[in-house]
């Protein structure tokens, strides 16, 4: 069994409204969303698949989110 700690983690509220459409669009909860997310990413992996990818930029739409990965402004492997 996995430990897993309750967090408070700051997020842009499109984005997370995004991912909360994301989310409930795919019957999961947004913590096995993200951890999914995040599991990928340390692998080099995509998370999601073209269809997925596809309804994303119509939450995006929805919920005026306009921000890109160029907006993670403190990314550790960002140059500049």
């Amino acid at each position: 069994m996995i430990e897993r700690t309750q967090t408070g983690v700051r997020l842009a509220t499109p984005l997370l409204k995004v991912l909360k459409g994301l989310a409930a669009e795919k019957g999961i909860s947004l913590g096995d969303l993200l951890e999914g997310v995040v599991l990928h990413a340390f692998e080099g992996k995509s998370a999601f698949s073209d269809e997925t990818l596809a309804t994303i930029v119509k939450l995006k739409d929805v919920y005026d989110c306009r921000l890109t990965s160029a907006d993670s402004h403190l990314h550790p492997d960002r140059e500049g």
